[in-house]
């Protein structure tokens, strides 16, 4: 029995206690004039409010008052108030016990509550075995419970009986679980996940240990060692269907599997530790895809970020180089507005602020110092291509992309990158697709011969690919933050076969 008791004494009486608020009272303790009519029947003034009190707390929080210890004086006095009584008569309230249980009975006949029973007890079972098999959270289906009861005007039992209840539930729920999962499990993936708990020969760690291990800073070297983990993950092919679980209870026993060192793992009885295991890896796995792609999308940030903070550094560099031409170019103007309106020849003018060579030498030079006319950075991101490529080859192998109707060209263009990986070719076809490419790449996606530039395309392919992922035009196949938004409604077959059951959905068609 004591292993079915799932609250402290405290929290016992927290649940049991009439609740304090300005909303609750006015929601769970405003007598309509029926009540108000029912109530005034009785004759002295510490009747009228006892059964007002019984009535009120049968309503909330659902038991009788011989199970209360203490009716609190906030409660006394908001009830007294509306009977225009005061609230200290209810002192001489039920010393004769008699009249207690007359207006428990009189309030049973006259709202329609009824005891608990074993028959409610087996009804209460079965309806939280399902709730159960949503969510396993102990005070949620004390709450649950406790909320059906007091739907069905069911007089609340020792609260207790209602842990043992949900105990029982929950224990059952979990048994189908472990069983739904373990069933499926061939001897050998038993035996990859048994290895996974057992230490490595040499470092006393253990594979679980380290597929647990943190990813760390966000670099190429943090993308590999998360694809890593994701491979090994993928290579104990826990292809399960876990459909007919709800995917809430997935998350519970994933975060339970969090939680315990490896060597938890073989104090379980079999079938709750692999369930456990198999929930944790299958999370696990779409976590790190998840951890994969952000790692991705920081590298993008930084390639940006950097060439901002180049594009400032030459500016700061160059800044006494370009004020100087700015004068120098102030003062050859000026020069040739004075010759034409004076009607002088303007290479001479201008020959006597600078000499004609030092002239052709000073275009050079602001040629070099000059930046785009929209001032991009971008033409100085080329060099950062060969510090992407340490990871960008193992995203697109290990990580599968689908995709809406609008990011069919950049599918394409991924499919070619692929293929240039693969093969080792290193010149882009010349019917590699380009209609992902924006109007700010466009200008470096091609070289001065008309030839596709690798770098620039692949750069600006992988940036697309980040901000389609972003939007939700880009889906991720294993991942959770960016999966297929169809995965998120009801399919079409299920909705079919709700339809035709009749089922009803989890939501009420009434506004209320």
């Amino acid at each position: 029995m004591r292993g079915k008791e799932l609250l402290t004494i405290d929290q016992r009486l927290e649940w049991m206690s009439p609740p304090n608020g300005e909303w609750e009272l006015a929601t769970y303790y405003t007598f309509s004039q029926h009540d108000l009519d029912i109530i005034n029947r009785h004759r002295r003034d510490y009747n009228r409010l006892g059964f007002a009190v019984q009535l009120a707390l049968l309503r909330y929080p659902g038991w009788s008052i011989t199970d209360i210890k203490e009716v609190p004086d906030f409660l006394l006095e908001y009830l007294a108030k509306q009977l225009g009584i005061e609230p200290g008569v209810f002192s001489l309230y039920a010393r004769r016990e008699n009249t207690l249980w007359d207006h428990l009975k009189e309030i049973r006949d006259e709202y329609g509550f009824t005891t608990f029973t074993t028959n409610d007890y087996r009804r209460l079972l079965k309806f939280l075995f399902q709730q159960a098999l949503e969510n396993g959270n102990a005070v949620h289906l004390i709450r649950v419970a406790l909320d059906e009861l007091r739907r069905s005007k069911i007089i609340l039992p020792a609260i207790t009986t209602i842990e043992r209840v949900v105990w029982e539930a929950r224990h059952r729920a979990e048994e189908r679980i472990y069983r739904q999962i373990h069933e499926a499990l061939t001897s050998s993936q038993k035996q990859k996940l048994d290895k996974l708990i057992e230490p490595v020969i040499g470092t006393g760690k253990t594979t679980l240990g380290w597929l647990k291990e943190t990813t760390g800073q966000f670099s190429p070297e943090a993308f590999l060692k998360v694809i890593e983990r994701l491979e090994y993950i993928r290579s104990l092919q826990l292809n399960i269907d876990t459909k007919a679980i709800h995917p809430n209870r997935l998350r519970q026993l994933s975060r339970l599997g969090a939680r315990y060192e490896p060597q938890s793992f073989r104090r379980f009885h079999e079938a709750k530790r692999y369930t456990v295991m198999v929930a944790y890896l299958l999370d696990l796995s779409q976590d790190l895809v998840d951890q994969a792609f952000e790692i991705h999308d920081k590298q993008i940030l930084t390639l940006q970020s950097k060439g901002r903070k180049q594009q400032e550094e030459l500016q700061k560099q160059n800044g006494k180089a370009v004020n100087e031409k700015v004068i120098h170019y102030a003062d050859l103007g000026a020069a040739l507005i004075k010759a034409r309106d004076e009607g002088i020849d303007p290479f001479v003018m201008l020959e006597t602020i600078m000499p004609w060579e030092k002239f052709v030498e000073s275009v050079e030079e602001a040629k070099k110092l000059s930046r785009p006319l929209d001032y991009d950075y971008l033409d100085l991101l080329e060099s950062r291509f060969n510090y992407l490529r340490k990871y960008t080859p193992t995203l697109l192998s290990a990580l599968e992309f689908r995709s809406t109707k609008s990011a069919e060209p950049l599918m394409r263009a991924l499919d070619t990158i692929r293929e240039m990986n693969d093969t080792g070719k290193r010149k882009v076809p010349e019917d590699a697709p380009l209609d992902f490419v924006s109007n700010r790449w466009q200008k470096h996606v091609f070289d001065e011969d008309g030839a596709i530039n690798r770098h620039y395309y692949e750069m600006a392919a992988l940036t697309e690919l980040r901000n389609y992922v972003r939007s939700g035009d880009v889906s991720i196949v294993g991942s959770r933050q960016h999966k297929d938004f169809d995965e998120y409604l009801v399919s079409k077959n299920e909705w079919k076969s709700t339809q035709s059951t009749g089922t009803r959905l989890a939501v009420s068609l009434n506004v209320e």
